[in-house]
């Protein structure tokens, strides 16, 4: 756990740290956050993961804090912590408000937190969640912290041996995992679910479609029937702390992990944002 917290501005040690009861985050979920990484002391998309942030706050409701002070927050929360290699939030809350679904109009909390950044396994075994995504709800592809259906999905992928759950959405097309986007290789051809299956718009989603494309590696934005998960060749999660992640048994069935495809992917993003590192 962090030792040490930005907190309105404020660095504070996490024992120390008070955020009001009647903070609405707290209440009802009513906030955003971002998650991203540092490596050797260096924010990898920051700039892209605030863009998402103020488009978050956009469709919430929410104030934006300006960029200036989410990198500030950023970088005197890893000082604090002593961390260069750091998995970092920030989150953005409406601050104090009833106890009902009304926002009180008060000012929103800002929190910044940093952890040491964990490696994750070679390869990751999912499987589906039985509940479904809601592709025309309010917060369909906002990256809010209403984060229940999520636990419960992952909750119920470690309760099958699995580290990621995937999730169809009400029309029976492949969404997204609980914290990553997911992408198939159906014969041959790379595919990942469009924003208008209600996934989330992934930063590294977006930065593995960037660096395809300019790599000339076609990657199609498809809806992908829940069947796909039976017959594609391939299969990988992208999220800002796993980057591009093989998939080595989706559902029970064994795949190649990285197969040809997953491992070109994995070649061009390493090269693309890593290269000069």
């Amino acid at each position: 756990m962090s030792s040490f917290l930005w907190l309105n501005g404020q660095i504070c040690r996490a024992d120390e740290a008070r955020i009001s009861p009647f903070d609405h985050g707290l209440l009802v979920g009513d906030g955003v956050f971002e998650t991203l990484v540092a490596r050797g002391g260096r924010l990898f998309a920051a700039h892209e993961h605030y863009e998402r942030l103020a488009r978050s706050c956009q469709t919430v409701g929410l104030s934006v804090i300006t960029e200036a002070l989410w990198l500030e927050a950023i970088e005197v929360v890893m000082q604090a912590n002593g961390l260069i290699d750091a998995r970092v939030r920030v989150t953005l809350t409406s601050g104090d408000g009833p106890l009902g679904s009304d926002r009180g109009g008060q000012p929103g909390t800002v929190l910044a937190a940093a952890t040491p950044l964990k490696p994750w396994p070679a390869t990751e075994r999912v499987c589906l969640a039985p509940w479904p995504r809601n592709e025309r709800g309010a917060l369909a592809s906002v990256k809010t912290i209403s984060y229940g259906e999520n636990v419960c999905a992952l909750a119920h992928a470690k309760a099958r041996g699995c580290g990621e759950a995937l999730l169809a959405n009400t029309r029976d097309e492949v969404c997204e995992g609980t914290g990553s986007n997911v992408f198939l290789v159906i014969d041959g051809q790379l595919k990942t679910p469009p924003l208008s299956a209600g996934c989330l718009a992934g930063v590294t989603r977006l930065l593995v479609l960037r660096a395809c494309a300019e790599a000339g590696l076609v990657c199609k934005e498809e809806t992908l029937p829940v069947s796909a998960l039976a017959t594609c060749e391939e299969a990988f999660l992208t999220s800002s702390t796993r980057d591009v992640h093989p998939i080595a048994e989706l559902e029970g069935r064994v795949l190649a992990a990285p197969g040809p495809v997953t491992q070109a992917v994995m070649t061009i993003f390493r090269e693309a944002y890593f290269a000069a590192v």
